[in-house]
């Protein structure tokens, strides 16, 4: 058995202990299944590839290789689906609103694998003693072309959801997200080779895809070590198309490989090229992890201020940047989901939420969170006497207070009501939204990177934002309920 055999069934064993994983979930949802199936698929077709590695005739390797053609047929709906439904809440309106299509994306690419017949490689080529050459027919064409795009709407999709996720909720998936990226992404990069070499599908290139499927799932294993990343629901935005840097970076990439494959062509190949793709590869998502790492940027951050005598914030720019993710909130959801993703953002704060006061002042409600559902803050509500107590106990102090710090009874209720998600996440600080004397909600941030406890410039700040937070909702605020009034009165006129 050579390395490549290995390799291939290193990758499907890998695959098929991260499926046995999943389905040992209790709770299993449209994602859990679409991952489960994308995983026991791709591991079909790296047991393909290693077999078709392990043949010697070149009847058996052609056999084997339509077999895996015909596996990914199945892998292109699935990881659609997948990318469609992990970490969304609102999954199930896309299947009600693009039923046609979705039944598209599974019925083309099987019915073409089914019905291809001899057509998916038309012939094979031996270049050397382990390599190979497929010639794909038009059914095989068409597959890799879907194959390939599919594997781009889903890193698009993906995309959608890691920019729509803050806080705890991006902690919790960032490193799905990385893995199946990566995956998609050599899918991307094998389908793509076989389109600019004019439909022609080179042995090596596998194995870098199996090794590229290693890679990603030791990255969603670690993932899956987070509790409540299935559980978690982002908000994407629809307009995926307009800001996705995935169709930009797609359309450089086919160009620049392009060419540089172009140039090794001309100067004699070159044996080491697909090994030298998977290192940039796996350079390039390190490079990544480190970027999007809450603790790099953070220490980046406090040793640009502690080394180059420079404030750790630039207020200038941190107005102007909060004023523009603000400005267009028209309803007070708006504008808390702004905020509390803006502050997690900049205070490196994993547990940010807002709680407003309710119509009766006797209570608090959720407007926005980066760790709590709707149905969890319900549940962790405070009692009418804990919120009267808390409302009187932060009016007397507009400042930012540490609660974890104070031993009094409110302080003690609001502990409760935001807790803890890491052991070392440092102190919980609460911040009251204040707006003419009157109380109007509150932000409570918690689980900081690293457990770094707030200096005197986060607490600056946050009172910055919390003051500016609480204007804005009081002016939604009263702009209701001026309309309100104006309707009761059209409605008084007219009666």
């Amino acid at each position: 058995m050579s390395n490549t055999d290995i390799l291939g069934f290193a990758a499907a064993l890998v695959c098929c202990g991260l499926a046995l994983i999943v389905a040992c979930n209790r709770q299993r949802s449209v994602a859990h299944w679409a991952f489960i199936i994308g995983m026991a698929v791709l591991a079909a077709e790296n047991v393909l590839f290693a077999l078709t590695a392990d043949a010697s005739l070149p009847a058996d390797i052609v056999f084997w290789q339509k077999w895996r053609l015909i596996a990914s047929s199945f892998a292109s709906p699935v990881w659609l689906f997948f990318s469609l439904t992990y970490a969304r809440w609102n999954q199930s309106d896309f299947f009600r609103s693009w039923p046609a299509v979705l039944v598209a994306v599974v019925v083309v690419p099987v019915g073409i694998a089914g019905l291809s017949g001899d057509d998916l490689i038309v012939s094979a080529d031996q270049i050397s003693a382990a390599q190979w050459m497929f010639h794909l027919g038009l059914s095989g064409a068409v597959l890799n072309l879907i194959s390939l795009l599919a594997a781009v709407v889903a890193l698009m999709n993906l995309e959608s959801t890691f920019r729509a996720a803050v806080g705890t909720m991006l902690w919790r998936i960032k490193f799905m997200i990385l893995g199946m990226g990566v995956i998609f992404i050599v899918t991307g990069y094998v389908d793509g080779q076989a389109l600019l070499f004019g439909n022609t599908l080179a042995l090596s290139l596998q194995s870098v895809a199996a090794m590229g499927t290693l890679f990603g799932a030791a990255l969603s294993v670690r993932s899956l070590l987070r509790k409540g990343h299935f559980e978690t629901n982002v908000y994407p935005s629809k307009f995926i198309l307009r800001t996705s840097l995935v169709l930009v970076l797609a359309g450089i990439y086919f160009f620049v490989v392009g060419i540089l494959a172009k140039v090794v062509e001309f100067f004699g190949g070159d044996s080491a090229f697909t090994l030298k793709a998977f290192i940039l590869l796996v350079t390039l998502v390190l490079a990544t992890v480190l970027a999007l790492s809450d603790r790099v940027r953070q220490q980046t951050r406090l040793f640009m201020s502690r080394h180059f005598q420079r404030p750790v914030y630039d207020y200038r720019s941190m107005w102007r940047r909060f004023a523009g993710e603000t400005a267009s909130a028209v309803q007070p959801a708006e504008l808390c989901q702004a905020t509390v993703k803006f502050l997690a953002d900049v205070l490196q704060a994993l547990s940010v939420s807002i709680w407003l006061v309710d119509d009766k002042r006797e209570n608090f409600t959720v407007a926005a969170s980066t760790f709590l559902s709707d149905a969890k803050a319900n549940a962790l509500n405070l009692t009418t006497a804990h919120a009267v107590a808390v409302m009187q106990a932060l009016e007397k102090r507009p400042e930012p207070v540490d609660i974890d710090a104070s031993r009094e009874d409110w302080a003690a209720a609001l502990k409760q009501c935001h807790p803890d998600q890491f052991r070392s996440g440092g102190n919980r600080i609460c911040a009251p939204l204040m707006s003419g004397g009157q109380m109007v909600g509150m932000i409570i941030l918690g689980d900081r990177v690293k457990g770094v406890p707030f200096s005197w410039q986060d607490l600056d700040l946050l009172k910055c934002v919390a003051d500016s937070a609480a204007a804005g909702l009081m002016n939604i605020q009263l702009s209701q309920r001026l309309l309100q009034a104006g309707q009761m009165e059209a409605f008084q006129t007219m009666s």
